[in-house]
């Protein structure tokens, strides 16, 4: 499963799936639990913000992101430059954060790892995802985002993903 699909069509996947799933990876700040209201006064802030990425050409990307890494800034500006309006209410109207998660067997949790952007990110979200998913891998990226490394080094961070799918294990970190 690739980090960058929604954690709800991840997981409507995983509990529907007749598949073999071996190992699961998400991107733990997709569970974020913010309310269907909340969601839809946050459409417009978050479009201008995400716009004022391209608008700004990667300028305002530490006060939205809370980072200033240049190598992910193209990433960013592009994003900003394609997002619509349409677009963003769509994808905030429909999402986990008022819906339970769904179940996952107790084996599949223990080959799951949730991934959050930061340690700031992965405090305020993990306490909601872990109780859905005690037997879950919750590991924290200090100093360096899993974003941010997938960036630097995709080698490494590729290498980190075969280490945990043959041991199943995290490989000691670089940062």
């Amino acid at each position: 499963m690739a980090s960058s699909i929604g954690a709800d069509l991840g997981l409507a996947f995983l509990t529907a799936t007749r598949l073999p799933v071996e190992h699961v990876f998400f991107d733990g700040g997709q569970f974020a639990q913010i309310g269907k209201g909340t969601r839809r006064i946050m459409v417009p802030f978050l479009y201008l913000a995400i716009k004022s990425l391209y608008w700004s050409r990667g300028g305002t990307l530490k006060k939205i992101m809370w980072c200033d890494d240049k190598a992910i800034k193209p990433y960013f500006i592009a994003a900003g430059k394609a997002l619509t309006y349409g677009n963003m209410r769509r994808q905030m109207a429909d999402s986990l954060e008022d819906k339970p998660f769904p179940a996952l067997p107790e084996d599949l949790q223990r080959r799951t790892w949730f991934e959050f952007g930061s340690i700031e990110e992965h405090l305020k979200y993990r306490a909601a995802v872990q109780k859905a998913y005690p037997q879950g891998y919750y590991p924290i990226f200090e100093g360096c985002n899993h974003m941010q490394y997938q960036i630097r080094d995709p080698q490494g961070f590729a290498a980190m993903l075969v280490h945990i799918i043959e041991q199943n294990t995290l490989l000691p970190l670089t940062f």
